[in-house]
């Protein structure tokens, strides 16, 4: 595994790895790497001849300073980790490498961005539009993988191919969870010890969601789950010292295509539907999904 800390020296292994005829796979991370991430980058070494991996914490991306402050940065570790799965280029800038100029780009995603993340982080996804093109421009993949937990994201990305015009393959992947059942994201390792015993309730509630379906009409089932979510406490009070609970912070059933929220299970007609929840707990923000 070659390591890069500038983008310079990254294009040109880039260009000589294209010269040769060689495809490539973009797997884009803010560090702090798990088995999801790490699931990403086995699938992108199935389908591509060389795999870059970026580890940079986008700061253009958060809204909240103090998150960004708290984001965990492992570097030494993610890159063992890297190693372990045959990763071939790895991309640790600074962000002075990432933005040597005043960051003046801004990208428009219209109602895809104006439900769920999009009213709750703004600017969060031309943020995230600014740093994924740069992405591009430096590793000029033919292929580049996404986590579907970030659902929301992904469509975000999809337009932006659209948006700039580039034949780049956006590949989706399942989302890797811990055996109970809690999406796995870099913010778990914040949560305290309690914390973490009750969190994979998120993922049990939006399980039943998912067959409530099958009888409820769509605000039955969006109810049930945030007013499950914020009795937890109450209900529990055994498993939640300290006034520990859940703070929802949405939870919306949207068409899995436009991302629009659906009154009738009927509107999600061929596109299906996605649930779609972000919950605070422990002072740390959690999302996850449940396909419906």
């Amino acid at each position: 595994m070659q390591k890069f800390t500038t983008v310079a020296a990254l294009k040109e292994a880039v260009h000589k790895a294209k010269a040769e005829g060689k495809t490539i796979g973009l797997v884009p991370t803010m560090g702090a790497l798990h088995e999801g991430h790490l699931s990403l980058i086995r699938k992108a070494k199935e389908q591509n001849d060389i795999v870059i991996v970026s580890v940079f914490v986008n700061p253009i991306q958060f809204n909240n300073k103090e998150d960004l402050a708290k984001y965990p940065r492992t570097v030494d570790a993610d890159c063992e980790k890297l190693a372990l799965v045959n990763a071939d280029y790895v991309l640790v800038p600074s962000v002075e490498e990432m933005y040597p100029e005043p960051v003046k780009d801004v990208y428009h995603f219209g109602p895809l961005e104006e439900v769920m993340e999009g009213p709750k982080r703004p600017g969060h996804f031309s943020g995230v539009a600014v740093v994924v093109r740069r992405l591009f421009d430096i590793a000029e993949p033919d292929r580049a993988y996404f986590g579907e937990k970030d659902y929301q994201q992904l469509a975000i990305i999809r337009n932006l191919i659209e948006q700039i015009h580039y034949n780049i393959e956006i590949v989706p992947c399942p989302i890797v969870r811990a055996d109970d059942g809690l999406a796995l994201s870099s913010r778990n390792m914040r949560l305290s010890p309690a914390a973490r015993a009750i969190a994979p309730t998120i993922y049990d509630t939006l399980q039943q969601a998912a067959e409530m379906a099958e009888c409820e009409e769509v605000d039955d089932v969006k109810e049930w789950v945030l007013s499950s979510l914020a009795s937890f406490n109450e209900v529990n009070p055994d498993q939640c010292p300290d006034g520990l609970c859940f703070e929802p912070e949405y939870f919306e059933i949207v068409n899995a295509r436009t991302l629009q929220p659906i009154e009738s299970w009927d509107e999600a007609g061929d596109d299906g539907a996605v649930g779609c929840i972000a919950v605070w707990l422990d002072g740390v923000r959690l999302i996850d999904i449940v396909k419906f």
